[in-house]
């Protein structure tokens, strides 16, 4: 039997985690007992908000111990059980953490089918990365057809496809990303509007001219200034669907607010928060829709896959620094 590597949360981060942040340990696998599974997990997924997982205080979700394996969604297959629900050789996705293997009661665990599709792939459209942007932009942001909507991180992976969901749906969509690649793989091989580099262009005055009417919905997964700038442009009753706040995640000081927040009077418009979890109940019903999606060719899905459990910290910064595009995943089976 090999050992199973897991990657120890260390200590909390101030700032962005460093390489002393976890510490990669190798232990003895855990035999399953009566009533569970040992899973050899095949992908991790990685995720902006992990870095809140860390943090100690209240949240939607509790943070992750010291001396724990760092928490993360999981794709991997029974290769043991004890478990009246599941065989050897089925496949599941579930909270596996960063590690090789996982010994569980699958409580919340679901098993899926990969002669549908890629294993991977019930880690990005159809695992927590679909569910995020197909309830957040039809169930918080209430899009209907014609609606102008504008996405934030729209090259990664909730952006994307949130504004594939809103062209779906009839809508006018603008995404903004960081360099000329991005924007235009938005526009060219996602169906976007329009887009906005970040990196070239004054967003504020971006937005003046590819949304001359104003926004009815925004999607924001970056915060700070460009949801200052969004605000700037909202229509009468708009939507903000706050998702995440990448920009802000890794601050040392605190966390810069919008200024422009009056505009929410003036339009008579409203800025919710999403957690996926809230929407656990319609998982199926969402995965059916977008499973339809993409097997008739009217969503795309793109994943960024990197291999190797001790490159963890490498590929995890990449949600950071934008070295990636699309649904950032770790391989972790040997």
């Amino acid at each position: 039997m090999p050992q199973n590597k897991q990657l120890i949360l260390k200590k909390r981060p101030n700032g962005h985690p460093d390489e002393h942040t976890w510490s990669l340990e190798t232990h003895p696998i855990v035999e399953p007992n009566d009533g569970e599974v040992l899973i050899e997990q095949h992908y991790i997924s990685l995720d902006p908000a992990m870095r809140g997982w860390m943090n100690e205080g209240k949240s939607y979700i509790e943070p992750v111990t010291i001396g724990d394996v760092m928490r993360a969604g999981s794709v991997g297959k029974v290769i043991k059980s004890k478990h009246p629900k599941y065989q050897v050789g089925d496949c599941l996705t579930g909270w596996g953490g960063v590690q090789q293997f996982v010994t569980t009661n699958a409580e919340n665990w679901h098993k899926v089918d990969t002669t549908l599709a890629p294993m991977y792939l019930y880690l990005s459209t159809l695992g927590m990365t679909g569910m995020t942007a197909y309830f957040g932009i039809l169930e918080v942001g209430k899009i209907t057809k014609g609606d102008i909507v504008l996405v934030s991180g729209a090259a990664g992976a909730v952006g994307s496809v949130v504004g594939q969901i809103a062209k779906l749906k009839g809508c006018r969509v603008v995404g903004i990303a960081g360099g000329k690649n991005k924007c235009d793989y938005l526009t060219h091989e996602l169906g976007f509007d329009d887009a906005i580099d970040y990196k070239s262009e004054n967003v504020m005055l971006a937005l003046r001219s590819k949304c001359p009417k104003g926004i009815d919905v925004f999607f924001d997964n970056v915060g700070g200034d460009m949801l200052d700038a969004a605000l700037v442009h909202l229509r009468r009753h708009a939507r903000i669907v706050i998702c995440g706040a990448i920009s802000q995640y890794n601050n040392t000081t605190r966390i810069k607010g919008p200024s422009n927040y009056l505009s929410l009077l003036v339009n008579r418009a409203t800025m919710q928060g999403m957690v996926v979890f809230d929407y656990a109940d319609q998982y199926a019903k969402a995965a059916n829709e977008m499973g339809q999606w993409l097997a008739e060719g009217k969503l795309k899905s793109k994943e960024d896959i990197y291999e190797g459990i001790e490159n963890f910290h490498e590929t995890y910064n990449r949600l950071f620094t934008g070295d990636k595009q699309g649904k950032l995943i770790l391989k972790v089976k040997q």
